[in-house]
């Protein structure tokens, strides 16, 4: 199969949203339409970047890919070979992307400089960019980084992207693990960064508007960072804000106060717990009493917790030889506890599970899980067996 060239216009002008080319082959694959053009402004996939979509003569681009020199369009309708076509990107994602790709390539080259680190995995998700480095960076660091960032985005520095000579690559220091062969397409932001990379760009940092890092924590001996660029960063901080609003109002405090608000508040609500704790041991100690005896005891109680239902379970089966406490949920089924210091309750659980329908399991001194049944049931599958109901 012979393979078609196409003139690759994302690479001539990044910011070209329509444009006319003709068919140069339409092939039925898998999907759809495989369509080459003589040229093409939409972007194939990679280099961590997606594929650009659209439309082609009104057919819709559902992918981009590339084989050698060859753009494949992979369409949801057929084109007519030798017919010229227009072709319209959803540019609001095209340029979504070149924003996240050009602040990423500042962020990159500012932390090679610093810290001698390299890229070694790159995504660009749907809100954030997720970068992978080789070295641990600080998390303190973070403010530092992202303030240079933007003070030479804010610049406006033009960004260059070009094909070296074969005697120009061999002398130009580049961000990079290993030589590359010729050819390679270089990006260079002045000052900034300089790094081989196919993706698109905008073509000066000030498109970029602003870049936020979002968070750095350790993986796999390196980083990894989340952030976000451009319309992307503003919609994140947006929505932060918005919440903090929410926060501040319900605190009734400035929202540069929230963080100390929520902390007085946990603080206040640990002391809460603890006493509400106390008070719950108490009640539980109180109803246990009720149940000294010499039989082993079944008793119900709402809305408990599994930690309440052992907890109960424990404090009664120190006033009798065993116990059983029952807790409702809102799906008609019942959470379970029981507890003994004296028997065996595996043969018990197991007995109790299969016949209320129920799933379960623990120790020999305590079984728990949950059963489908109604109470009438349960206290008779007890009643039976000789338990205090």
């Amino acid at each position: 199969m012979v393979l078609l060239e196409t003139r690759k216009r994302y690479y001539e002008d990044p910011h070209c949203s329509r444009f006319t080319a003709r068919v140069l082959s339409c092939r039925p694959g898998e999907g759809g339409y495989r369509v080459v053009l003589d040229a093409t402004a939409f972007y194939p996939e990679g280099g961590g970047q997606a594929a650009d979509t659209g439309t082609l003569g009104g057919a819709a681009v559902l992918h981009v890919s590339h084989q050698g020199e060859e753009v494949i369009h992979l369409c949801d309708a057929p084109l007519t070979v030798g017919s010229e076509v227009e072709g319209i990107l959803d540019y609001e994602k095209r340029f979504l992307r070149m924003q996240q790709h050009t602040g990423e390539h500042m962020v990159s080259g500012i932390l090679h400089r610093r810290f001698g680190c390299h890229n070694t995995g790159f995504h660009m998700g749907q809100d954030v960019i997720t970068i992978d480095f080789d070295t641990p960076i600080p998390p303190e660091a973070l403010p530092e980084i992202e303030a240079e960032a933007n003070a030479a985005l804010w610049q406006n520095l033009p960004v260059r992207c070009w094909y070296p000579e074969p005697e120009e690559l061999r002398g130009l220091s580049y961000r990079t693990k290993r030589p590359l062969p010729w050819p390679v397409r270089m990006v260079e932001i002045p000052g900034v960064d300089r790094c081989a990379c196919c993706g698109t760009h905008v073509t000066a940092t000030g498109e970029v508007g602003l870049i936020k890092l979002l968070s750095a924590v350790g993986f796999r001996g390196g980083t990894r960072m989340e952030m976000a660029c451009g319309a992307q960063a503003l919609g994140i901080l947006n929505t932060a804000w918005l919440q903090n609003k929410q926060v501040s109002q319900a605190f009734s405090v400035q929202p540069e106060q929230t963080g100390q608000a929520a902390r007085h508040m946990n603080a206040l609500l640990a002391g809460k717990d603890g006493r509400i704790l106390e008070l719950q041991r108490r009640i539980f100690a109180g109803i246990a009493e009720g149940y000294a005896g010499s039989e082993p005891a079944l008793h119900f109680e709402p809305a408990l917790t599994a930690p309440g239902l052992q907890e109960l379970a424990d404090a009664m089966a120190r006033q009798c030889p065993a116990a059983a406490v029952f807790s409702p949920g809102d799906d008609g089924s019942f959470g379970f506890c029981l507890v003994s210091r004296e028997e065996d309750l595996r043969p018990l659980g197991k007995a109790l599970t299969q016949g209320l329908s129920g799933r379960g399991g623990g120790r020999a001194a305590i079984q728990q899980g949950r059963v489908r049944a109604g109470r009438q049931e349960i206290e008779d599958f007890f009643r039976e067996r000789g338990w205090n109901v």
